[in-house]
């Protein structure tokens, strides 16, 4: 099975949907980023991405600065995911097939982010790749 570089897909208005829900992770809303997943996952079609390809926007979360960061530089994207007990292929294709709907995507948010994920209180949940 060959999996060749192919265009990625952008979608600005999706973006800036993402930029104006709460971070996924803590709820926190006043600094939110459009977070690529960067990690490959064939069971939901996420495909590697590297050699300077960035994933395409269906791939992408809503995250504060503070958790964007720590995404990027714990050195293992499935273990921030996990430690946040969230799936980001669920959510992000979640997000993406429910975009422009504010109160969809906080209902979302509720199910499978924050809420979900609060993990400072509960432990980490039993996340399934």
């Amino acid at each position: 099975m060959s999996l060749m570089k192919r265009p990625r897909e952008k979608n600005s208005g999706h973006l800036e949907f993402i930029r104006s829900l709460p971070c996924c992770c803590c709820g926190d809303n006043t600094s939110t980023e459009a977070a690529h997943i960067r990690t490959v996952n064939l069971a939901y079609g996420k495909r590697n991405t590297g050699g300077g390809e960035k994933p395409s926007d269906i791939w992408v979360t809503p995250l504060c600065n503070k958790h964007h960061a720590e995404q990027h530089h714990i050195g293992n994207e499935e273990k921030f995911w996990k430690s946040h007990g969230i799936n980001p292929y669920v959510l992000a294709m979640s997000l993406y097939l429910r975009s422009g709907d504010y109160e969809m995507a906080l209902i979302i948010l509720e199910r499978q982010g924050y809420e979900n994920g609060s993990q400072q209180q509960r432990g980490p949940a039993q996340v399934h790749y």
